[in-house]
């Protein structure tokens, strides 16, 4: 599956589940997906998609994997950007055809179709129309492959406008493999006027037949039985026609000569030839593409702006639509603990979710907010389940999140559609700007080519200044000719695209337009100025704009030309409100056109910028950049957001992203890099989310390497070192923790990290276990303390030691977590070598729980005297077996020597074992045997830490009952064991002596492995 700016994926169980596969390589949108008949481990990418919508994304050429996608080789065509599609020969993989629709913004000699008889070696240009007609289509003759059919469209954008159509277009046929071939444009029964978008497809079933799509003013369907040589029009309704440019595609069945299908709005399908047609039901609308098995035509997988659906009965049924490639405009966070992260998905909803595992992240959890598919979306800072949201057209809402309740407030309510820029008083773009004052949450800016106000939530709304726009009347037309108009507010111009209010100064607002202006107000809209840079260029988009929240009229200014055939990065600075302006965009690639800039909240000088390829990072106040991938794809991204210690991207395509621990970004410098070891103040950390990310930095690796947490009287709670074995594997680090920070500091001469340590566990004091019915599979593993060179993370999940367990242990809704760490001030100990470096922070309670510091230590001292207990009991049980194994060992190895030893040793075990049965249920061998079997003591201690932990507070009045209750019950048996281990075994162990054979050691087994819990790591938030 192509996506739209995520790059490919690939399914393995018919389309339940996918997974990106190009991500290491390539990534963008993605155009083309051809497999190689004869081999299904041969795989041809195209990139850049051939809808070109306003928003369109070019591609880099072809990709190619002969291993099914576990790697992927550049074969070339890079400037083509949009390729529609690829064709394989039935019977030789090396023999491929590339159509190219080529740049989508200006000229370019790159279109048409090419072909290569080596795989993808060489290419050469076997078809090419002009400069700006490009090959939109191509269809081998499933009978023949030597004769192909190719669609030419001569189609364009500029910011403003979309053309659909011109003399250029047409119909092509070959007969010999692409390397001559015929124009049937104008056979017989073709229309006879200006073509647009063609869609072409030859019947595998009848040779000879053909149908045909066609953007024309008397097109439709069309239809031909001798090859093209004439054809008849079979159908013109405008459900087929409908928005041409953007569809126009058509499906010859493989079993069938009578049935085809078609894509538009709706998935739709004839089977009298392409005369009448119904919809086929879909799980999302606006269908562009369809594959039909050549051996089963009940078999297909039809793609959407949804994603890709697989059928097994010819659409009667469709797979889920369930994968990571939200296309966001926008990314904005909310004053949620944890915070939301909120944004619109392209023809989709507005999207809003908590951002941090385990605390209401997961998918059923995000909301709708209002608005629609393409605006911006902003929350009250004071309560952040108001929302305002918008969406083209000028769209714009107010919802209430915990009522529900949603009120349509559009700030100039005349809908816009079918019209031409030029034709209406305020112009809203697709994605028009909505924001509210930083000082006073009453204020709602709102974007046209006018800046609007609202201080009554919208209720009503003023324009606080004149157009701030070129108003340039060459650029408000029509768009979407030359045959089909197509003004949905994508192509919109002469708008304003970005505002911001500056944090430190009420009242100075700046603006930037789609055309390339900047305005400035310092006295709340009464006047205005225009402080564009001289060396903006004319129509340049001033995507997003900051303003400083550390110096008064600094603005950062992200732009782009990309709609003018355009790709350099351009950003820029002021520090005087606009009078002078530096460049700053050195060191980001070439090509890599800038979308949004960001300056950090804590530290001055410190900017992130996104791309159209991914995300940059600057220490020095843009002077110059470096990547700051690392795990993120290659991808859009439309749009940053800080909050804390997390940059969130939007991206086009991959959905959001999360980058965390920005601690150590602002912490970084030159000084740093010069010094043996460094260890990074660590944030504070909540009880509720993660942990605490600790990072250092080693010049060399391999040294010895201690990581220690220390609580507020000194005591070490946890430890861990470079040298100790972890008691289970820990989870192979992604490429991203591998590679953690190195992009962004390299030129700093920091080194790629090699692993991210992680130690983690479940909620807030409570145990990790599965409910009813589970078997608890063991506890977090530890990990060594990285060391390698360069930068090292090591996440700690704050919890105390675990209680111990056992081999086989089957408990009913307990476990053996430890607790998380009392709220306070702690201490992190780093010890390379003979050096030690410390650091303070503090653990924080969970503010939405109301609760104080003194309920929560007060939880935490009980939850660690539970532990504690139940590390007794398993102790026990751990010990009476591993004496058990040793007792049989020796009677078996005294044999017939040993009558005295069996008389002294089997009433021994039988005590012990009668103690075991009440700390422990010996006959559960399966997770649903505790319904049958009564759970013993073990189980019931480890559940009342479970419940006393479910929530931060006070233990309640009944648990220190229970506790007390289950305490003396274990101590009972304790003293049981004990007294057994005292009295009973060192005669044993004397007869044993006697017989020449070695004593029996009172001390608990070695706890097996078991099956862990995996590790709740750094990696599980994706970034």
């Amino acid at each position: 599956m192509g996506t739209t700016g995520g790059g490919v994926f690939k399914t393995t169980d018919g389309g339940d589940n996918w997974t990106p596969v190009s991500d290491k390589y390539f990534g963008g949108t993605i155009g083309a997906i051809a497999v190689a008949p004869t081999n299904p481990d041969i795989v041809y990418v195209g990139g850049g998609e051939s809808p070109i919508r306003g928003n369109t994304s070019h591609g880099d050429g072809v990709y190619k994997t002969t291993d099914a996608g576990r790697s992927w080789r550049y074969i070339g065509l890079v400037e083509t950007r949009h390729i529609s599609k690829i064709r394989i020969h039935p019977n030789n993989p090396d023999v491929v055809y590339v159509a190219a629709l080529g740049k989508v913004w200006g000229p370019s000699p790159e279109r048409g179709i090419y072909k290569s008889t080596d795989g993808g070696e060489t290419w050469r240009k076997v078809l090419f129309r002009n400069d700006s007609t490009g090959a939109i289509d191509l269809s081998m003759d499933p009978t023949d492959p030597n004769v192909l059919y190719a669609g030419l469209w001569q189609a364009g954008r500029t910011p403003w406008m979309l053309n659909s159509g011109g003399v250029g277009g047409g119909i092509f046929k070959s007969t010999d493999g692409g390397e001559t071939w015929r124009e049937l444009t104008r056979n017989p029964g073709l229309p006879r006027g200006m073509i647009g978008n063609i869609g072409i497809s030859a019947s595998g079933v009848q040779k000879g037949r053909i149908w045909a799509q066609i953007e024309a003013e008397d097109g439709g369907v069309f239809l031909s039985d001798d090859g093209g040589a004439s054809w008849e029009k079979v159908n013109s309704e405008r459900k087929l026609r409908q928005r041409a440019w953007y569809y126009s595609r058509i499906y010859a069945d493989t079993k069938d000569a009578n049935t085809v299908y078609a894509s538009n709005v709706q998935f739709q399908r004839s089977t009298d030839g392409g005369k009448s047609w119904s919809n086929i039901r879909t799980p999302h609308g606006d269908s562009h593409d369809l594959w039909i098995a050549p051996e089963n035509n009940q078999r297909m997988i039809e793609g959407n702006d949804g994603g890709a659906n697989v059928s097994l009965t010819a659409g009667a049924s469709w797979t889920a639509q369930d994968f990571l490639t939200a296309q966001f405009y926008h990314v904005t966070t909310t004053n949620h603990f944890p915070y939301h992260i909120c944004g619109a998905q392209q023809d989709n909803s507005t999207i809003c979710g908590a951002s941090q595992p385990g605390l209401g992240s997961n998918v059923e959890a995000w909301y709708d907010v209002g608005g629609g598919e393409s605006g911006y979306i902003a929350s009250r800072p004071d309560n952040p389940d108001i929302f305002y949201a918008g969406s083209y057209g000028g769209y714009l809402t107010r919802k209430d999140t915990r009522t529900g309740i949603e009120r349509a407030i559009n700030p100039w309510p005349m809908n816009p559609m079918g019209h031409s820029a030029r034709d209406l008083k305020y112009r809203f773009q697709w994605t028009y700007p909505i924001v509210i004052s930083p000082h006073d949450p009453n204020t709602l800016y709102v974007a046209g080519n006018v800046l609007f106000k609202s201080t009554d939530e919208g209720q009503s709304f003023a324009p606080i200044s004149p157009d701030l726009t070129r108003n340039d009347p060459a650029t408000l037309g029509p768009s979407g000719g030359q045959i089909t108009r197509d003004q949905t507010s994508v192509e919109y111009y002469g708008t304003i695209f970005a505002v911001a209010e500056s944090p430190l100064e009420k009242g100075v607002i700046w603006t930037g337009s789609d055309d390339g202006l900047v305005q400035l107000t310092r006295d709340g809209g009464a006047t205005w100025k225009n402080v564009t840079p001289p060396d903006m260029e004319k129509y340049t988009r001033v995507s997003i704009i900051d303003a400083s929240a550390h110096r008064k009229g600094t603005l950062y200014v992200a732009g782009n030309r990309f709609q003018l055939n355009d790709n350099r990065p351009l950003l820029w600075k002021t520090f005087d409100y606009g009078q002078t302006w530096t460049r700053i965009d050195r060191g980001i690639r070439g090509g890599d056109f800038t979308r949004v800039i960001r300056e950090d909240p804590v530290r001055q000088g410190l900017l992130y910028a996104g791309t159209e390829r991914g995300v940059w990072v600057s220490f020095n106040d843009g002077a110059n950049w470096q990547s700051l991938q690392n795990n993120l794809p290659p991808v859009p991204v439309h749009d940053l957001a800080l909050t804390g210690d997390d940059l969130v991207a939007g991206t086009h395509g991959r959905s959001f992203w999360v980058l965390d621990n920005l601690a150590v970004l602002r912490q970084l410098s030159p000084e740093v890099i010069a010094k043996d070891v460094h260890l990074f103040q660590p944030a504070p950390a909540y009880r509720t989310v993660g942990g605490v990310q600790v990072a250092y930095w080693l010049k060399k690796s391999g040294q010895s390497v201690k990581v220690e947490f220390l609580d507020g009287r000194g005591n070490v709670v946890k430890s861990y070192s470079s040298t100790t074995p972890a008691q289970a594997a820990a989870p192979a680090p992604t490429d991203g923790s591998r590679k953690a920070l190195a992009d962004s500091l390299r030129n700093l001469g920091v080194m790629e990290a090699a692993a991210m340590a992680t130690a983690t566990g479940g909620g807030p004091g409570g145990q990790q276990g599965q409910g009813p019915g589970g078997r608890f599979g063991g506890t977090p593993q530890e990990s060594r303390a990285p060391s390698s060179q360069g930068m090292n993370r090591f996440t700690w999940n704050l919890r105390h030691d675990d209680a111990t367990r056992f081999d086989g242990m089957i408990f009913w809704a307990a476990g053996t977590t430890g607790p998380a760490a009392a709220p306070g001030e702690y201490t992190v100990r780093l010890t390379v070598g003979d050096h030690a470096q410390a650091q303070v922070f503090r653990v924080l309670v969970d503010p939405r729980s109301g609760v104080s510091d003194a309920d929560v230590v007060e939880q935490v001292d009980f939850l660690i005297k539970v532990r504690d207990k139940t590390t007794e009991a398993n102790d026990w049980i751990r010990t009476v077996r591993s004496v058990r194994s040793q007792a049989e060992a020796r009677l078996k190895e005294a044999g017939s020597r040993g009558t005295q030893l069996e008389r002294m040793t089997r009433p021994f075990l039988a005590e012990i074992a009668s103690a075991e049965r009440e700390i422990y249920q010996v006959k559960n061998e399966s997770g649903q045997d505790p319904l049958n079997f009564p759970i013993r003591l073990n189980n019931k201690m480890a559940a009342l830490s479970g419940v006393v932990g479910s929530s931060e507070g006070r233990p309640s009045k009944q648990a220190y009952e229970v506790f007390t209750i289950l305490a003396d019950s274990l101590a009972i048996q304790s003293r049981k064991l004990q007294a057994a281990m005292d009295n009973l075994l060192p005669r044993i162990n004397e007869e044993l002596s006697r017989l020449g054979l070695p004593a029996i050691v009172a001390k608990p087994e070695d706890a097996a492995a078991g099956e862990g819990i995996a590790p709740d790591g750094a990696e599980r938030r994706k970034w």
